[in-house]
Protein backbone atom coordinates (compact mmCIF):
# COMPACT_ATOMS: atom_id res chain seq x y z
CA UNK A 1 0.00 0.00 0.00
CA UNK A 2 1.17 3.03 -0.95
CA UNK A 3 1.88 6.63 0.86
CA UNK A 4 -0.03 8.32 -2.09
CA UNK A 5 -3.08 6.27 -1.59
CA UNK A 6 -3.64 6.78 2.15
CA UNK A 7 -2.33 10.43 2.14
CA UNK A 8 -3.99 11.72 -0.78
CA UNK A 9 -6.54 14.80 0.13
CA UNK A 10 -10.27 12.71 0.43
CA UNK A 11 -13.27 14.22 -0.29
CA UNK A 12 -14.36 17.17 2.25
CA UNK A 13 -10.82 17.02 3.30
CA UNK A 14 -8.33 20.29 2.88
CA UNK A 15 -4.53 20.67 2.99
CA UNK A 16 -2.61 23.54 4.04
CA UNK A 17 1.01 23.84 4.98
CA UNK A 18 0.80 20.02 5.24
CA UNK A 19 -2.28 20.08 8.07
CA UNK A 20 -5.23 18.16 6.73
CA UNK A 21 -8.69 19.37 7.66
CA UNK A 22 -11.93 18.14 6.98
CA UNK A 23 -15.45 19.46 6.46
CA UNK A 24 -18.66 18.09 8.30
CA UNK A 25 -20.26 15.03 6.44
CA UNK A 26 -19.34 11.68 5.34
CA UNK A 27 -16.11 10.50 5.60
CA UNK A 28 -14.99 8.25 3.08
CA UNK A 29 -13.86 4.48 3.40
CA UNK A 30 -9.68 3.69 3.23
CA UNK A 31 -7.73 1.18 2.48
CA UNK A 32 -6.77 -1.08 5.72
CA UNK A 33 -3.95 -3.71 5.60
CA UNK A 34 -5.01 -6.90 5.87
CA UNK A 35 -3.65 -9.25 9.15
CA UNK A 36 -4.15 -12.36 10.89
CA UNK A 37 -7.32 -12.18 13.52
CA UNK A 38 -5.85 -15.05 16.08
CA UNK A 39 -2.41 -13.39 15.54
CA UNK A 40 -3.89 -10.40 16.79
CA UNK A 41 -5.86 -11.35 19.66
CA UNK A 42 -2.53 -13.51 21.29
CA UNK A 43 -0.31 -10.27 20.40
CA UNK A 44 -2.74 -7.97 22.49
CA UNK A 45 -2.76 -9.81 25.39
CA UNK A 46 0.47 -10.27 25.52
CA UNK A 47 2.39 -7.91 23.89
CA UNK A 48 2.26 -3.87 24.51
CA UNK A 49 2.78 -1.10 22.89
CA UNK A 50 4.14 0.51 25.51
CA UNK A 51 7.22 -0.70 25.99
CA UNK A 52 8.70 1.09 28.90
CA UNK A 53 7.41 0.17 32.60
CA UNK A 54 8.64 -0.84 36.32
CA UNK A 55 11.35 -3.54 36.61
CA UNK A 56 9.22 -6.90 37.51
CA UNK A 57 11.26 -6.75 41.03
CA UNK A 58 10.18 -3.70 41.76
CA UNK A 59 6.68 -4.14 40.83
CA UNK A 60 6.63 -7.07 42.93
CA UNK A 61 7.95 -5.26 45.99
CA UNK A 62 5.80 -1.77 45.90
CA UNK A 63 3.11 -1.53 42.90
CA UNK A 64 1.73 -5.52 43.10
CA UNK A 65 -0.31 -4.65 46.57
CA UNK A 66 -2.01 -2.06 44.30
CA UNK A 67 -3.40 -4.70 42.00
CA UNK A 68 -4.34 -7.29 44.83
CA UNK A 69 -8.10 -6.80 43.86
CA UNK A 70 -9.15 -10.28 42.27
CA UNK A 71 -10.15 -9.56 39.15
CA UNK A 72 -11.48 -12.02 36.20
CA UNK A 73 -9.13 -13.66 34.26
CA UNK A 74 -8.55 -13.47 30.59
CA UNK A 75 -8.04 -17.05 28.56
CA UNK A 76 -4.87 -16.14 27.12
CA UNK A 77 -2.79 -14.53 28.75
CA UNK A 78 0.39 -16.23 28.79
CA UNK A 79 3.66 -17.00 31.57
CA UNK A 80 3.91 -14.43 33.51
CA UNK A 81 0.91 -12.12 32.33
CA UNK A 82 -1.63 -15.27 33.19
CA UNK A 83 -0.40 -13.80 37.14
CA UNK A 84 -1.17 -10.14 36.63
CA UNK A 85 -4.30 -8.21 36.21
CA UNK A 86 -4.87 -7.71 32.78
CA UNK A 87 -4.18 -4.00 31.92
CA UNK A 88 -0.58 -4.69 32.84
CA UNK A 89 1.66 -7.05 30.73
CA UNK A 90 5.54 -8.51 31.71
CA UNK A 91 7.69 -8.18 28.43
CA UNK A 92 11.59 -8.25 28.69
CA UNK A 93 13.25 -4.94 27.18
CA UNK A 94 16.41 -5.24 25.12
CA UNK A 95 18.35 -4.49 28.14
CA UNK A 96 17.09 -7.95 29.33
CA UNK A 97 15.18 -6.71 32.07
CA UNK A 98 11.91 -8.10 32.86
CA UNK A 99 9.58 -5.29 33.35
CA UNK A 100 5.97 -4.79 33.67
CA UNK A 101 3.97 -2.00 31.68
CA UNK A 102 0.64 -0.44 30.68
CA UNK A 103 -1.53 -2.36 27.92
CA UNK A 104 -4.33 -1.55 25.49
CA UNK A 105 -6.64 -3.13 27.58
CA UNK A 106 -6.94 -0.32 30.44
CA UNK A 107 -8.53 1.55 28.72
CA UNK A 108 -10.23 -0.56 26.26
CA UNK A 109 -11.55 -3.70 28.02
CA UNK A 110 -14.18 -3.66 31.49
CA UNK A 111 -15.72 -6.10 33.62
CA UNK A 112 -19.37 -6.87 33.12
CA UNK A 113 -21.33 -9.32 34.70
CA UNK A 114 -17.79 -11.11 35.92
CA UNK A 115 -16.52 -11.13 32.91
CA UNK A 116 -13.86 -9.08 30.79
CA UNK A 117 -15.15 -7.92 27.67
CA UNK A 118 -12.36 -7.36 25.61
CA UNK A 119 -13.26 -3.85 23.72
CA UNK A 120 -15.67 -2.58 25.87
CA UNK A 121 -14.15 1.10 26.88
CA UNK A 122 -13.24 1.46 30.74
CA UNK A 123 -15.88 3.75 32.03
CA UNK A 124 -14.55 3.20 35.86
CA UNK A 125 -11.17 3.86 35.09
CA UNK A 126 -9.43 6.26 37.68
CA UNK A 127 -7.50 8.95 36.32
CA UNK A 128 -7.74 11.59 38.89
CA UNK A 129 -4.86 10.32 40.84
CA UNK A 130 -1.50 11.58 40.95
CA UNK A 131 1.01 9.31 38.72
CA UNK A 132 4.01 10.16 40.48
CA UNK A 133 2.90 8.55 43.78
CA UNK A 134 3.55 5.20 41.90
CA UNK A 135 6.92 7.00 41.16
CA UNK A 136 7.68 8.15 44.19
CA UNK A 137 6.59 4.81 45.97
CA UNK A 138 9.40 2.54 43.60
CA UNK A 139 12.41 5.34 43.51
CA UNK A 140 13.99 4.32 46.71
CA UNK A 141 14.05 0.45 45.72
CA UNK A 142 17.58 -1.13 45.74
CA UNK A 143 18.23 -1.85 41.89
CA UNK A 144 20.75 -2.90 39.57
CA UNK A 145 22.24 -0.70 37.15
CA UNK A 146 20.12 -2.08 34.07
CA UNK A 147 16.94 -1.84 35.90
CA UNK A 148 17.64 1.17 37.35
CA UNK A 149 18.15 2.48 33.73
CA UNK A 150 14.68 0.86 32.60
CA UNK A 151 13.27 2.69 35.68
CA UNK A 152 14.51 5.99 34.48
CA UNK A 153 13.21 5.67 31.01
CA UNK A 154 10.28 5.14 32.49
CA UNK A 155 10.05 7.62 35.42
CA UNK A 156 11.11 10.48 32.57
CA UNK A 157 8.35 10.07 30.35
CA UNK A 158 5.64 9.94 33.33
CA UNK A 159 7.29 12.74 35.23
CA UNK A 160 7.28 14.77 32.43
CA UNK A 161 3.51 14.43 31.59
CA UNK A 162 2.01 13.48 34.70
CA UNK A 163 0.36 17.61 34.61
CA UNK A 164 -1.23 16.67 31.45
CA UNK A 165 -2.68 13.15 32.49
CA UNK A 166 -4.66 14.03 35.61
CA UNK A 167 -8.38 14.06 34.89
CA UNK A 168 -11.03 15.83 37.09
CA UNK A 169 -13.55 13.02 37.44
CA UNK A 170 -13.07 9.28 37.69
CA UNK A 171 -14.53 7.59 34.55
CA UNK A 172 -13.59 9.81 31.70
CA UNK A 173 -10.37 9.22 29.70
CA UNK A 174 -7.03 11.74 29.42
CA UNK A 175 -5.66 9.43 26.05
CA UNK A 176 -5.87 11.92 23.86
CA UNK A 177 -4.04 14.84 26.31
CA UNK A 178 -1.51 12.38 27.46
CA UNK A 179 -0.80 12.00 23.42
CA UNK A 180 -0.12 15.27 22.70
CA UNK A 181 1.92 15.87 25.88
CA UNK A 182 4.18 12.74 24.22
CA UNK A 183 4.16 14.64 20.90
CA UNK A 184 5.48 17.93 22.51
CA UNK A 185 8.49 15.96 23.85
CA UNK A 186 9.55 13.73 20.73
CA UNK A 187 11.54 14.88 17.34
CA UNK A 188 8.59 13.76 14.81
CA UNK A 189 10.94 12.71 12.74
CA UNK A 190 13.35 10.58 14.49
CA UNK A 191 10.94 9.79 17.61
CA UNK A 192 13.60 10.76 19.16
CA UNK A 193 13.11 11.83 23.00
CA UNK A 194 13.78 15.94 24.59
CA UNK A 195 13.40 16.17 28.07
CA UNK A 196 12.44 19.67 27.71
CA UNK A 197 9.52 20.30 25.26
CA UNK A 198 9.79 20.89 21.60
CA UNK A 199 6.82 22.57 21.13
CA UNK A 200 4.46 24.32 23.41
CA UNK A 201 2.05 21.30 25.03
CA UNK A 202 -1.65 21.36 25.55
CA UNK A 203 -3.07 22.51 28.31
CA UNK A 204 -2.88 20.44 31.99
CA UNK A 205 -6.54 20.51 32.51
CA UNK A 206 -7.64 17.54 29.72
CA UNK A 207 -10.76 17.49 28.32
CA UNK A 208 -12.98 14.33 29.61
CA UNK A 209 -13.05 11.74 26.88
CA UNK A 210 -15.75 8.42 27.10
CA UNK A 211 -13.60 5.46 25.45
CA UNK A 212 -15.92 3.96 22.60
CA UNK A 213 -16.27 0.96 21.92
CA UNK A 214 -13.83 -1.41 19.98
CA UNK A 215 -16.52 -4.19 18.04
CA UNK A 216 -17.30 -0.98 15.97
CA UNK A 217 -13.91 -0.18 14.58
CA UNK A 218 -14.64 -2.13 11.10
CA UNK A 219 -17.39 0.31 10.51
CA UNK A 220 -15.38 3.72 10.99
CA UNK A 221 -13.60 5.33 8.61
CA UNK A 222 -12.16 7.81 10.93
CA UNK A 223 -10.41 7.12 14.73
CA UNK A 224 -11.77 9.69 16.86
CA UNK A 225 -14.81 11.98 17.74
CA UNK A 226 -13.91 14.40 15.47
CA UNK A 227 -13.13 12.58 12.98
CA UNK A 228 -9.60 12.56 13.44
CA UNK A 229 -7.58 9.55 11.93
CA UNK A 230 -8.28 8.97 8.34
CA UNK A 231 -6.21 6.90 6.19
CA UNK A 232 -4.70 3.72 8.03
CA UNK A 233 -5.95 3.51 11.24
CA UNK A 234 -3.14 1.26 12.68
CA UNK A 235 -0.94 4.83 13.02
CA UNK A 236 -3.48 6.26 14.48
CA UNK A 237 -3.79 3.13 16.70
CA UNK A 238 -0.44 3.08 17.93
CA UNK A 239 0.01 6.95 19.09
CA UNK A 240 0.05 5.51 22.69
CA UNK A 241 3.10 4.06 21.46
CA UNK A 242 4.55 7.51 22.00
CA UNK A 243 5.03 6.84 25.69
CA UNK A 244 8.34 5.33 24.92
CA UNK A 245 9.10 4.84 21.97
CA UNK A 246 12.80 6.29 21.07
CA UNK A 247 13.24 5.62 17.15
CA UNK A 248 11.34 4.72 13.96
CA UNK A 249 12.34 1.69 14.13
CA UNK A 250 11.01 0.66 17.20
CA UNK A 251 7.58 2.38 16.37
CA UNK A 252 7.99 0.23 12.79
CA UNK A 253 8.17 -3.21 14.81
CA UNK A 254 4.97 -1.94 16.81
CA UNK A 255 3.44 -1.11 13.63
CA UNK A 256 3.95 -4.58 12.15
CA UNK A 257 2.16 -6.33 15.09
CA UNK A 258 -0.71 -4.19 15.66
CA UNK A 259 -2.16 -4.55 11.88
CA UNK A 260 -3.14 -8.53 13.28
CA UNK A 261 -4.47 -6.20 16.48
CA UNK A 262 -6.82 -4.38 14.25
CA UNK A 263 -7.55 -7.64 12.32
CA UNK A 264 -8.86 -9.27 15.55
CA UNK A 265 -10.49 -5.96 16.97
CA UNK A 266 -12.84 -5.79 13.64
CA UNK A 267 -13.66 -9.50 14.41
CA UNK A 268 -15.31 -8.99 17.90
CA UNK A 269 -18.86 -8.65 18.20
CA UNK A 270 -20.75 -6.82 20.75
CA UNK A 271 -22.17 -8.24 24.13
CA UNK A 272 -25.76 -9.33 23.51
CA UNK A 273 -28.02 -7.79 26.36
CA UNK A 274 -28.56 -10.36 29.29
CA UNK A 275 -31.99 -8.83 30.48
CA UNK A 276 -35.64 -9.30 29.10
CA UNK A 277 -36.24 -7.86 26.03
CA UNK A 278 -39.84 -6.83 24.83
CA UNK A 279 -39.71 -7.73 21.34
CA UNK A 280 -42.95 -6.43 20.59
CA UNK A 281 -42.11 -3.10 21.83
CA UNK A 282 -39.05 -3.35 20.30
CA UNK A 283 -40.54 -3.70 16.94
CA UNK A 284 -42.38 -0.50 17.39
CA UNK A 285 -38.92 1.45 18.52
CA UNK A 286 -37.41 -0.10 15.46
CA UNK A 287 -39.90 2.24 13.28
CA UNK A 288 -39.16 5.14 15.98
CA UNK A 289 -35.38 4.20 14.94
CA UNK A 290 -35.75 4.58 11.33
CA UNK A 291 -37.70 7.50 11.37
CA UNK A 292 -35.54 9.45 13.78
CA UNK A 293 -32.03 8.05 14.11
CA UNK A 294 -31.06 6.67 11.07
CA UNK A 295 -29.52 9.68 9.07
CA UNK A 296 -26.71 10.09 11.29
CA UNK A 297 -26.68 6.54 13.11
CA UNK A 298 -27.67 3.99 10.22
CA UNK A 299 -29.54 0.32 9.50
CA UNK A 300 -28.81 -2.32 11.67
CA UNK A 301 -31.39 -4.90 10.05
CA UNK A 302 -31.60 -6.27 6.32
CA UNK A 303 -29.29 -4.10 4.24
CA UNK A 304 -27.27 -2.62 7.43
CA UNK A 305 -25.37 0.16 6.99
CA UNK A 306 -23.55 2.88 8.76
CA UNK A 307 -23.21 6.37 7.28
CA UNK A 308 -20.00 7.66 9.03
CA UNK A 309 -21.32 11.08 8.76
CA UNK A 310 -19.63 13.97 10.95
CA UNK A 311 -22.78 16.26 12.16
CA UNK A 312 -22.04 19.99 12.50
CA UNK A 313 -21.54 20.95 16.45
CA UNK A 314 -24.65 23.84 14.94
CA UNK A 315 -27.00 20.59 14.51
CA UNK A 316 -25.95 18.17 17.30
CA UNK A 317 -25.19 20.98 19.58
CA UNK A 318 -23.29 18.94 22.24
CA UNK A 319 -20.20 20.34 24.10
CA UNK A 320 -18.40 22.26 21.50
CA UNK A 321 -15.19 22.05 23.23
CA UNK A 322 -13.16 19.13 22.06
CA UNK A 323 -13.84 19.45 18.31
CA UNK A 324 -12.97 23.27 18.50
CA UNK A 325 -9.69 22.84 20.41
CA UNK A 326 -9.07 20.06 17.77
CA UNK A 327 -9.71 21.96 14.65
CA UNK A 328 -8.77 25.36 15.70
CA UNK A 329 -6.05 25.35 18.22
CA UNK A 330 -3.86 21.79 17.56
CA UNK A 331 -2.34 23.28 14.75
CA UNK A 332 0.79 22.23 16.11
CA UNK A 333 0.05 18.87 17.20
CA UNK A 334 -1.53 18.11 13.28
CA UNK A 335 1.67 19.32 11.96
CA UNK A 336 4.02 17.00 14.18
CA UNK A 337 1.36 14.05 12.95
CA UNK A 338 1.55 14.26 9.38
CA UNK A 339 5.30 14.85 9.49
CA UNK A 340 5.84 11.81 11.69
CA UNK A 341 6.16 7.80 11.06
CA UNK A 342 2.58 7.69 12.46
CA UNK A 343 1.15 10.01 9.42
CA UNK A 344 2.90 8.57 6.71
CA UNK A 345 -0.33 6.57 5.68
CA UNK A 346 -2.53 8.44 7.64
CA UNK A 347 -4.49 11.61 7.96
CA UNK A 348 -5.44 13.52 11.43
CA UNK A 349 -7.88 15.58 9.47
CA UNK A 350 -10.17 16.53 12.15
CA UNK A 351 -13.51 18.63 11.82
CA UNK A 352 -15.53 21.08 13.33
CA UNK A 353 -18.08 18.49 14.76
CA UNK A 354 -18.68 14.66 16.07
CA UNK A 355 -19.07 11.60 13.53
CA UNK A 356 -22.33 10.31 14.78
CA UNK A 357 -21.10 6.45 15.85
CA UNK A 358 -22.11 2.89 15.35
CA UNK A 359 -25.26 1.70 18.01
CA UNK A 360 -24.05 -2.20 17.51
CA UNK A 361 -23.90 -2.99 21.81
CA UNK A 362 -25.17 0.59 22.88
CA UNK A 363 -26.28 -0.56 25.84
CA UNK A 364 -23.47 -1.08 27.59
CA UNK A 365 -21.29 2.12 26.50
CA UNK A 366 -22.83 4.02 29.30
CA UNK A 367 -22.34 6.85 30.02
CA UNK A 368 -23.17 8.87 26.70
CA UNK A 369 -22.00 11.06 24.61
CA UNK A 370 -18.07 11.91 23.62
CA UNK A 371 -17.17 13.25 26.89
CA UNK A 372 -19.68 10.59 29.20
CA UNK A 373 -21.95 13.57 30.78
CA UNK A 374 -25.64 11.50 30.21
CA UNK A 375 -25.20 8.75 32.53
CA UNK A 376 -28.14 6.70 30.83
CA UNK A 377 -29.89 6.19 27.43
CA UNK A 378 -33.03 7.32 28.76
CA UNK A 379 -31.90 10.54 29.68
CA UNK A 380 -30.07 11.19 26.26
CA UNK A 381 -33.32 10.59 24.75
CA UNK A 382 -34.63 13.33 26.60
CA UNK A 383 -32.58 16.47 27.57
CA UNK A 384 -35.25 17.41 30.45
CA UNK A 385 -34.27 14.39 32.71
CA UNK A 386 -30.30 14.80 32.36
CA UNK A 387 -28.62 15.88 35.84
CA UNK A 388 -26.63 18.92 36.10
CA UNK A 389 -24.17 17.24 38.54
CA UNK A 390 -24.53 13.20 39.13
CA UNK A 391 -22.42 10.43 40.70
CA UNK A 392 -22.81 7.07 39.78
CA UNK A 393 -24.64 4.84 42.74
CA UNK A 394 -22.08 2.48 43.88
CA UNK A 395 -23.54 1.56 46.71
CA UNK A 396 -19.94 0.61 48.51
CA UNK A 397 -19.06 -1.43 45.45
CA UNK A 398 -16.48 -0.88 42.67
CA UNK A 399 -19.03 -0.88 39.78
CA UNK A 400 -22.94 0.76 39.98
CA UNK A 401 -25.38 -2.00 39.53
CA UNK A 402 -27.27 -1.37 35.47
CA UNK A 403 -30.55 0.21 35.24
CA UNK A 404 -32.80 -1.56 33.35
CA UNK A 405 -35.13 0.69 32.76
CA UNK A 406 -32.81 3.47 32.18
CA UNK A 407 -30.51 1.58 30.21
CA UNK A 408 -26.92 2.58 31.45
CA UNK A 409 -25.43 2.57 35.27
CA UNK A 410 -27.29 3.59 37.95
CA UNK A 411 -26.44 7.25 39.52
CA UNK A 412 -27.55 9.67 41.97
CA UNK A 413 -28.52 13.14 41.00
CA UNK A 414 -26.78 15.77 43.18
CA UNK A 415 -27.89 19.21 44.49
CA UNK A 416 -24.04 20.37 44.02
CA UNK A 417 -21.28 20.29 42.25
CA UNK A 418 -17.57 19.58 43.34
CA UNK A 419 -16.94 22.20 46.53
CA UNK A 420 -13.24 23.08 47.87
CA UNK A 421 -14.61 22.09 51.04
CA UNK A 422 -14.77 18.21 49.90
CA UNK A 423 -12.47 16.06 50.63
CA UNK A 424 -10.40 14.52 46.82
CA UNK A 425 -12.40 11.37 47.13
CA UNK A 426 -15.73 13.01 47.53
CA UNK A 427 -15.31 15.45 44.92
CA UNK A 428 -13.22 13.46 41.83
CA UNK A 429 -16.59 11.12 41.86
CA UNK A 430 -19.21 13.93 40.77
CA UNK A 431 -19.66 14.55 37.37
CA UNK A 432 -20.62 18.50 36.90
CA UNK A 433 -21.60 19.71 33.54
CA UNK A 434 -20.68 23.29 34.63
CA UNK A 435 -17.34 22.65 33.85
CA UNK A 436 -15.54 23.66 30.72
CA UNK A 437 -15.92 20.39 28.23
CA UNK A 438 -18.53 18.59 30.72
CA UNK A 439 -21.54 20.08 29.46
CA UNK A 440 -24.01 17.41 28.96
CA UNK A 441 -26.14 19.73 26.32
CA UNK A 442 -27.24 18.70 22.66
CA UNK A 443 -28.09 15.82 20.70
CA UNK A 444 -31.90 16.71 21.19
CA UNK A 445 -33.27 14.91 18.82
CA UNK A 446 -35.55 12.40 21.34
CA UNK A 447 -37.09 15.41 23.31
CA UNK A 448 -39.52 15.48 20.54
CA UNK A 449 -40.68 12.02 20.69
CA UNK A 450 -43.63 11.13 22.98
CA UNK A 451 -43.08 8.97 26.41
CA UNK A 452 -44.51 5.87 24.49
CA UNK A 453 -42.30 6.33 21.17
CA UNK A 454 -39.32 7.44 23.64
CA UNK A 455 -39.75 3.97 25.34
CA UNK A 456 -39.92 1.87 22.22
CA UNK A 457 -36.85 3.44 20.73
CA UNK A 458 -35.07 2.35 24.08
CA UNK A 459 -36.28 -1.37 24.11
CA UNK A 460 -35.26 -1.41 20.75
CA UNK A 461 -32.29 0.19 21.39
CA UNK A 462 -31.18 -2.90 23.60
CA UNK A 463 -31.46 -5.36 20.76
CA UNK A 464 -28.78 -3.77 18.59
Amino acid sequence: MSAAALTGCEQGVQEQDGIYKAEVGRVPAAPQRAGDAEAGRHALLNKSAVTCGVPYRVYRQTLATDAMTPQPRLVGRLGRNAELPYPLTAVTAASGVEIVTSNCLGCHAAVLDDEVIIGLGNEFLDMTRDPLIAVEATAAIEMSAAERAEWRRWSDRITAIADYMMTDTVGVNSANNITLALMAHLDPQTLAWSKQPRIEPPPENPLPLSVPPLWNLGKKHAVFYNAEGRGDHVRYMILAATACTDAVEEAAEIDAWFVDVRAYLTSLEPPTYPYDIDAGLARQGRGVFLKTCKECHGVYEGDERYPNRVVALGKVETDPLLARRGFSEADRFLKWFQDSFYGEFSQAAPALGYIAPPLDGVWATAPYLHNASVPTLEALLDSRQRPTYWEFDREGTERPAYDQEGVGWTYRTLERGKAAAMSWSERNRIYDTTQPGYGNQGHGFGDALTREERAALLEYLKTL
